[in-house]
């Protein structure tokens, strides 16, 4: 009999794993991502600017990225974890508001690059559309994608 456990979302999200941590970039990830420096996020810190975002405005992951750069002083933020924790954060919002929790991460309100709906969020991309037309954003299908219309006038500009 399995005995383990698997960890809730919110000890996912709480889980800093020693970070943030700030590298070099090297080998292959050069022709990548360019010379300098990358920051891997925190759980919590991708999290903590997710809910910055207010009723009516915007971000996408690439906004986070850019904020937890300046943030750290790194030529980039981790695309790859900064994406992880935003689903990780979405997930834990959700599980907070299962057990009655009002005040979740508004994790609608961060789309992916290029104003595109994240169908990794609970509930897909309907659940995240539904979400947001009841802000008053327009959801439009481009290609198999859905995105948001315009969704660069609604951007919102975080503080760090």
């Amino acid at each position: 009999m399995n005995t383990k456990r698997r960890k809730t979302w919110q000890a996912k999200l709480n889980d800093d794993k020693n970070l943030p941590k700030v590298v070099e970039i090297a080998g292959k990830m050069i022709q990548r991502w360019g010379e300098g420096t990358v920051v891997v996020p925190a759980p919590r810190e991708v999290d903590e600017l997710m809910k910055q975002v207010p009723r009516g405005k915007l971000a996408t992951i690439n906004e986070i990225r850019a904020a937890l750069a300046r943030r750290h002083g790194a030529t980039i933020g981790c695309p790859i974890t900064t994406g992880i924790f935003a689903w990780i954060a979405a997930h834990a919002a959700e599980e907070t508001a299962s057990k009655g929790g009002i005040r979740i991460t508004p994790y609608w309100r961060t789309l992916k690059s290029g104003g595109q709906l994240n169908e990794k969020y609970p509930g897909g991309v309907e659940a995240q559309q539904k979400r947001l037309e009841a802000e008053g954003h327009a959801v439009a299908r481009k290609g198999k994608r859905l995105v948001v219309a315009g969704f660069e006038g609604s951007l919102f500009a975080f503080r760090v």
